[in-house]
């Protein structure tokens, strides 16, 4: 019998990134209190999560995804290729879906998400065209609504240059959080990224927009930037992919990052999608088609995250929902530190999503991932199965897994008396 969702009152000997052990009081949805490990008392009729042997971590937040899109993978069967080969694969899929089909693969991806530690999405919601523009939307909406309480979902519309205004306004007035679109992909990129600013502004919301994913090409980032430059500090602004910057030589990616800095717009990387995407009529020496990512971190002054984003759809046919995944991509394909990866789909992520701040700290709200692990390291290597994962104060996931695994049988090394 299912007996999640559990409200927590104690995290019990966790281990913390740093090597200490801890108890962590939770009141309700904010940590309480921080103390030595076995220093708190259970209280009668609390639960207590007893965590030797876990790492305790701020749960992950996916600040890219497209939930409206995942899992479509099978179903569609796309030939395996670049960006252009992707949209083409999935519009001619969308114009068969229906809005119960699209909450269905929705809310499937979202709890294999939930599973592995995610407590927090933003999702991208295409405004499809045809007579029923707003399927997705409804979809997204409708899950959105079943999971409140399990999981925090924001919501943005993911326009193309051929999607009305219209469409994109009534979008927001069903509940959509942030207006989004691909500029770069537009024939004139610089009028929809300032038709999409516009409609951001006129509908008081703030905007995430997919930039500059490509190789070559369009470069909108600067004016994207300079576009929000006098926006009130509380709209939040922030740019997808931005594979560009991953080209871009030294000085001419100093003064992009200028602009991006001197605005606060976020930078949100997505290395699984990007490395599956990019580089394709690059046969030799591959470019690895991912945002500047070094070069971001140490501006030290611009807020940076990274997402799934895809999951086995036409625009990446693998991915495990896991920000652990994530994270060791940033590494591998971005050169980032351990702490630095991690921080990425957590801390990071949730200032780009403009989330309170969580984690083992007094008055951080409780979003929690504890995984069996020694350490960091071991956690992002191994990224065992082994999870505990809190929203707000609350249990509402938990994964055990065992092994059993064959005895060697121990090998025969005859000695030299032997072998004469």
């Amino acid at each position: 019998m299912n007996t999640l969702p559990l409200r927590v009152t104690l995290l019990q000997n966790a281990t913390l990134p740093g090597g200490s052990t801890c108890d962590v009081l939770l009141d309700g949805d904010t940590v309480a209190a921080v103390s030595p490990a076995f220093s708190l008392a259970t209280q009668p009729g609390a639960v207590t999560l007893d965590l030797s042997g876990f790492l305790l971590l701020t749960a992950p937040a996916d600040p890219h995804a497209h939930l409206d899109k995942a899992l479509s993978w099978d179903a569609i069967n796309p030939p395996m290729g670049d960006l252009v080969s992707a949209i083409l694969a999935w519009r001619a899929y969308a114009a068969t879906m229906s809005t119960e089909s699209i909450a269905a693969r929705a809310k499937a991806a979202a709890l294999l998400m939930l599973r592995q530690g995610t407590t927090a999405v933003r999702s991208h919601v295409d405004i499809l065209l045809g007579d029923e523009p707003l399927r997705g939307v409804r979809a997204l909406v409708q899950v959105r609504e079943e999971l409140r309480g399990l999981m925090d979902i924001e919501l943005v519309a993911l326009a193309g240059s051929d999607v009305p205004d219209a469409d994109i306004e009534a979008a927001i007035d069903l509940g959509v959080d942030l207006v989004g679109g691909s500029p770069h992909l537009a024939l004139d990129p610089s009028a929809d990224l300032q038709r999409l600013l516009r409609l951001a502004e006129r509908k008081g919301v703030g905007v995430d927009i997919h930039t500059d994913e490509n190789l070559t090409g369009a470069l909108t980032l600067a004016e994207f930037a300079e576009g929000v430059r006098d926006w009130p500090a509380d709209r939040n602004r922030s740019a997808g992919h931005c594979v560009r910057l991953g080209t871009l030589a030294p000085d001419a990616l100093a003064d992009v990052l200028d602009e991006v800095e001197a605005s606060n717009v976020g930078i949100i990387a997505n290395p699984i999608t990007n490395l599956y995407l990019q580089g394709w009529d690059h046969p030799v020496s591959t470019p690895r088609g991912l945002t500047a990512a070094r070069a971001v971190l140490d501006r030290g002054g611009i807020r940076f995250a990274a997402g799934a984003d895809n999951v086995r759809d036409p625009f990446n046919p693998v991915g495990r929902s896991d920000a652990l995944e994530t994270a060791s991509l940033l590494v591998i394909a971005g050169h980032l530190t351990l702490d630095e990866a991690y921080t990425a789909v957590s801390d990071g992520a949730r200032e780009v999503m403009a989330l309170p701040v969580a984690g083992v700290a007094v008055g951080a709200r409780a979003e929690f991932l504890a995984v069996r692990a020694t350490n960091l390291s071991d956690a992002v290597a191994n990224a065992s199965a082994n999870r505990y994962v809190i929203h707000a104060g609350t249990l509402v996931a938990q994964s055990t897994v065992s092994y059993n695994v064959a005895e060697p049988t121990p090998a025969h090394h005859p000695s030299l008396l032997e072998t004469r």
